[in-house]
């Protein structure tokens, strides 16, 4: 008995020492932007006694040891583990990680652990995105995605030009990416709010892109718009900005009296005599009466300051078994050319998700979007680089001018007018696009947590209303005036259903971890477009767009123009798509990994009805074996290959077809008739891309500094290109070209927590791009563009520039007279003076012709990278970053046109630089060489520049007001930006981003310069 009761004792006697050590912790997580997360797991180091916070983030748990160590995680986010030193109440904020391994990113049809990628797939979040104040979301990935090139564009309501790794098409506009938001798939996304965007994940390598089948060639972009959470109490947020842009790195054209000079230089007595003439017309100057009284800087008179707002409202929350996300956005940019030329969109998301048992799901959500652009007029740029400044932009003196007395340098002897004011006031394009995107989907754990069967029906509808006037003006007679006043009016609309059905099944069972996918999708394009053109419709002063219709125009106009095209046209086309695609992702142990797709696409877009992409990857995480050397320095290291097959249907589908032809012919005095056929018909299929991907992934230092770096061999098998008919002149497309892009892509990023109220990050990327043609079906080259000469050759890149080299400037007679080139020359004919280029005879044929050009470059960066840097400081944000691209040319188009009429202007870095004597320049030719045609017969070096650059893109400063507590206590944080406030380049022109190459009128890219607040409640 004694026995007993002193066991019970000391029983009693433990559970009093345990139950005073142990005791209970409770709290809230929140993020490191003040938001509560719920669903954070809160567990006691080495035990399994832990729980999930709830809708406010809150938690409290109990039997907690006194000394323990409770470890604070949550998907996304730096996991913590904090002593409890008998604390009863212990308050976290987890830190967003965006190395994590155990993050989940977003692949074709589904989800995977960053851990588990083979392919090669970068991802860009929300606070990233809307950091950059643009009206279109890609804008915000410049500089942040090795192999990416976004080429800006400054025209309002314009996205950017987006290459993934290099050009693999000869076909203008093949070469864009697949967008794909929330599953729909687009051409291009500029009617996305930014601010709706949760993610961007770029998906680069055939192993990630090939279940995209026939679209996903050029790669393919996935945005996750944004959704609520479970067990989230209503979060309300704004985001508005007014921004200034200010039109930046203008060229300067040359004034009054160094284009007089240029002028009586250029031997001409005509351009002389026209300096003159102006003298004469508007006066002398006081200043130097050897020129006119009249400076006009045109660049200057149609540039403005242009403003830009944008105001995003959002509701995001959820409960046990609802999430929902609404936002409302607008967004209003004026253009910086002087006149009707600015971009307003109003967009409207709704996203929900419920359960509406514990097995099925459904979802659905909405997107429209309603936009108004005027576009600029095209050729103002051009038209304003020739205008002469020796010409006022209005001249009192033309009394029988209209709508306003322009000045018209044909008046002073000019072939051209040159004044870009007559069109741009007189013309009005608008187009107004409303999108409508409205998906829903059903997803049925047919096994719980195992197999799970989902349906997705997915419209989108997009409208687009075209209307161009052209108003009629008159400032002198030849083409200085517009007869008819032309109301052009065309209406697109498209289609677009998706119907996607996916089996996936999720298995773990040991060390064994696997995902199978199975599927099907059918997509229906409609596509129809409405053109007709109108004349002379009521107009002049005090009439407005009030008689911007057909029915009041006095004629409908049925010609056809020099192009082919009908002023007045009905087109549409239709194409089905149905495809079979599978996935399997294997993970043993967390160290071995396979990854394998396959898609069957199927079309009637094509003659060949069917094509196959299949992919394989496999990784191997080197630090989880054995004998792996556990050490702070190399944390985790993964080795990754995959090769794959996807293809590009961006390509145009078949034309042409066989054509008779009755033709009579005589023999023996006897006339007999026949039918003579030709066939012009193109049986064309998509192209396709083998893509070999080899990658390393690693973690160092604590895993504080993450390394991805990438090699990769893209070759584009049946390439479309222009073939010649044997016995027929002409060409017809076919599949019969090869390209080659191969590249290494390294990305770093270093982030270091110092202190509670201070960390930092700084992330760098840098990417090579090599681009060479393999095989052009037999032909020699392929040349196009005309006097802009571009030629293509096997080993070469596509479409680089092709002319002469020059080798200098002619500075005496004797170096002429010591040249044969130059003497053979002069015996054809032609005039060399000192002055003129001084050209390579490439072939030593002592001879200047077109056997001695050469390739002069491409457009086509071989390099480009990225920079930034992130601080925080208590209530204190700082972020910057810098990109740059080189290696590619750039075609000075508006100086090349120079060389072919002495009319026009001339920028003022030829004026200051042009050679006007023995040894002032061996670079620059004179102003008579510029026009020789000695020296412009050919493209030549002089016109082809470098286009590398630098660019501080982005520098950002933000401020977060102190929170005092209670029931309501809004975030607010107040920020300023300047986007892309300094550009270090060479090129003599507005921008060196030019996605063509060809550089006769881009549109200047200015800087913007933002304040902002967010506000969070």
């Amino acid at each position: 008995m004694s026995r007993y009761f002193l066991s019970i004792s000391f029983f009693l006697f433990q559970v009093l020492i345990y139950a005073q050590d142990n005791i209970t912790v409770s709290g809230v997580v929140n993020d490191d932007q003040g938001s509560p997360l719920p669903g954070a797991s809160v567990i006691v180091k080495g035990t399994t006694n832990g729980i999930q916070t709830d809708f406010d983030g809150n938690y409290n748990l109990g039997d907690v040891p006194s000394n323990g160590i409770l470890v604070f995680s949550y998907i996304g986010f730096t996991a913590q583990e904090i002593p409890v030193n008998s604390q009863n109440s212990i308050n976290v904020v987890l830190q967003e990680d965006t190395q994590s391994l155990d993050e989940v990113v977003v692949i074709g049809y589904g989800t995977q652990k960053k851990a588990d990628l083979t392919g090669s797939i970068a991802t860009i979040k929300s606070e990233d995105i809307v950091r950059t104040p643009s009206g279109a979301a890609m804008q915000s990935l410049q500089g942040k995605v090795a192999g990416l090139q976004v080429v800006s564009s400054g025209a309002p309501g314009t996205g950017p030009t987006i290459r993934v790794r290099g050009l693999g098409s000869f076909v203008d506009g093949a070469s864009d990416p697949l967008y794909v938001v929330d599953g729909v798939f687009f051409d291009d996304i500029d009617f996305l709010n930014p601010e709706d965007v949760e993610s961007i994940s770029v998906l680069k390598d055939a192993s990630a892109t090939a279940i995209y089948g026939v679209r996903a060639a050029n790669g393919v972009v996935l945005i996750q718009t944004k959704s609520g959470r479970k067990n989230q109490k209503p979060q309300i947020t704004y985001n508005g900005y007014q921004s200034v842009q200010i039109a930046q790195n203008l060229v300067t054209l040359s004034n009054t009296e160094q284009f007089a000079t240029l002028a009586r230089e250029s031997g001409s007595d005509a351009e002389a005599q026209f300096i003159e003439n102006a003298i004469q017309r508007y006066g002398r100057s006081r200043i130097n009466p050897d020129v006119p009284d009249v400076n006009t800087d045109w660049y200057d008179l149609i540039l403005r300051d242009a403003l830009q707002q944008n105001h995003s409202f959002g509701v995001t929350g959820g409960a046990e078994s609802i999430t929902y996300s609404v936002g409302l956005n607008y967004f209003e940019q004026e253009g910086i050319l002087k006149m009707k030329n600015d971009y307003e969109r109003f967009n409207i998301r709704g996203k929900l998700n419920f359960d509406a048992s514990d097995r099925l799901n459904i979802g659905l959500s909405t997107l429209f979007s309603n936009s108004t652009r005027y576009r600029p007029e095209d050729t103002a740029f051009a038209l304003a680089y020739y205008a002469v400044p020796v010409m006022p932009v209005l001249d009192p003196s033309k009394t029988d001018a209209f709508p306003r007395p322009y000045a018209n340098a044909q008046d002073l002897g000019y072939r051209g007018t040159q004044n870009p004011f007559p069109v741009m006031e007189n013309t009005e394009n608008r187009n107004k696009g409303r999108n409508a995107l409205m998906t829903i989907d059903l997803s049925y754990q047919l096994v719980p947590d195992k197999l799970t069967f989902k349906t997705a029906y997915y419209h989108n509808f997009e409208t687009l209303e075209v209307r161009e006037v052209r108003l009629p003006y008159f400032f002198g007679n030849g083409n200085a005036f517009r007869e008819n006043a032309t109301l052009i009016k065309r209406n697109e609309t498209l289609s677009e259903q998706t119907w996607d059905n996916t089996l996936t099944y999720n298995d773990s069972f040991g060390k064994h971890n696997l995902t199978l996918l199975a599927g099907t999708a059918f997509r229906d394009r409609s596509w129809e477009q409405l053109e007709i053109t109108g004349l002379n419709f009521p107009n002049g002063p005090g009439i407005g767009d009030e008689s911007y219709f057909l029915d009041l125009s006095d004629t409908i106009d049925l010609t056809e123009g020099n192009d082919g095209d009908r002023a007045t046209g009905d087109d549409g086309s239709r194409q089905y798509f149905f495809s079979y695609f599978g996935r399997v992702a294997y993970n043993f142990d967390d160290r071995y990994l396979l990854y394998g797709t396959f898609r069957a696409d199927g079309t009637n877009k094509y003659q060949e009805k069917w094509g196959y992409f299949p992919a394989i990857g496999a990784g191997w995480v080197v630090s989880e074996e054995s004998f792996f050397p556990k050490s702070k320095t190399l944390n985790y290291l993964k080795l990754r290959a995959t090769w794959g097959e996807s293809g590009n249907a961006n390509v145009a589908s078949s034309s042409g077809g066989i054509t008779s032809e009755e033709v009579t012919a005589a023999f023996g005095d006897t006339p007999f008739s026949g039918l003579v056929t030709s066939s012009d018909f193109e049986a064309l299929k998509w192209e396709v891309t083998e893509t070999t991907n080899f990658g390393i992934t690693a973690r160092l230092f604590d895993n504080q500094l993450s390394l991805e770096a990438d090699y990769f061999n893209r070759v584009t098998r049946d390439a479309v290109i222009p073939v010649s008919r044997l016995l027929v002149p002409g060409t017809t497309r076919q599949n019969v070209g090869e390209i080659k892009n191969t590249g290494f892509e390294i990305v770093m990023n270093w982030n270091k927590r110092v202190s509670d109220n201070f960390s930092y990050s700084i992330g760098a990327n840098f990417a090579t791009l090599n681009n060479e043609v393999l095989d052009l079906a037999g032909q020699e080259n392929l040349t196009s563009g005309g006097d802009l000469a571009q030629r293509t050759v096997i080993g070469g890149t596509i479409d680089p520039f092709f002319g002469l080299e020059v080798a200098g400037v002619y500075q005496t007679p004797e170096e002429i007279q010591n040249d044969p080139a130059a003497q053979t020359a002069i015996t054809n004919g032609l005039t060399v003076e000192p002055g003129d280029f001084r050209f390579v005879d490439h072939n030593g044929d002592m001879m200047i012709d077109a056997q001695d050009r050469v390739d002069l470059g491409s457009y086509i960066p071989t390099y480009t990278f990225g920079f930034n840097l992130g601080l925080n400081y208590k209530a204190w944000d700082f972020s910057m970053n810098v990109i740059g691209q080189g290696g590619n040319v750039i075609a000075n188009q508006k100086r090349f046109n120079i060389r072919q009429t002495p009319d026009p202007n001339i920028d003022r870095d030829f004026a200051v630089n042009r050679w006007n004597g023995a040894g002032t320049s061996n670079t620059y030719p004179s102003a008579r060489g510029i026009r020789n045609p000695w020296s412009n017969q050919f493209l030549n070096s002089f016109f082809v520049e470098k286009g590398d650059f630098v660019r501080l893109q982005n520098v950002t400063l933000g401020y977060t007001l102190p929170q005092f507590g209670g029931d309501f206590n809004p975030k607010i944080r107040f920020y300023l930006t300047a986007e892309r406030p300094l550009t270090l380049f060479d090129y003599n022109g507005f921008t060196p981003e030019v996605p063509d190459g060809r550089d006769n009128q881009t549109y200047p890219i200015p800087g913007v310069y933002t304040f902002g607040v967010n506000i969070t409640i």
